[in-house]
């Protein structure tokens, strides 16, 4: 049956720390990364960058845009960057060390196993966050023909104090 998630990896975070590394893409299929109740140590924007051979991919490959969608009476937001070292995320954007603030979302992974074609992601999220909800939606490439076998998150600055993150197969 067409549409089904098959788990791939997960972790929850239950102590502070500096990243998230979900690896096991081996497939040319579209995979899922849900996130969920994101908690940081520090005020942050989250980050994503692909992995080969489980290791984080840092060089300057990404280009990423994003709209922020805001409930609190303030205008929409449009961000966009090329050339950056991380995906900028749509799940834990402008996620403050406030108490209740938490970040959740859904990545989809394009391309990812496929050594031949650039890797793209979709994003979408909703945090709760300073002034009330907020919810972005987006997307990237990373600007290099590699084959990726997995995803990493880190927080732009401080750590991960809590969350659950989950790599899905979608066949």
């Amino acid at each position: 049956m067409a549409g089904q998630l098959i788990q791939v990896a997960t972790e929850t975070v239950t102590s502070a720390v500096a990243s998230v590394t979900l690896t096991g893409i081996d497939s040319d299929d579209v995979y899922m990364l849900a996130v969920s109740g994101i908690v940081s140590s520090a005020s942050i924007n989250g980050d994503l960058r692909v992995t080969t051979s489980g290791t984080a991919d840092t060089s300057a490959n990404y280009d990423y845009a994003m709209k922020g969608l805001r409930n609190d009476g303030g205008a929409f937001t449009n961000f966009s960057n090329t050339n950056q070292t991380t995906f900028t995320t749509a799940f834990a954007w402008s996620l403050f060390t406030t108490a209740g603030m938490t970040g959740n979302g859904i990545a989809y992974l394009y391309n990812f196993n496929n050594a031949s074609e650039y890797s793209f992601i979709s994003h979408e999220g909703v945090n709760s966050w300073q002034n009330g909800i907020l919810g972005m939606q987006g997307g990237g490439v990373h600007t290099v023909a590699q084959a990726c076998d997995g995803i990493q998150f880190s927080p732009s600055s401080g750590t991960i104090s809590s969350g659950t993150f989950t790599l899905y197969k979608v066949v």
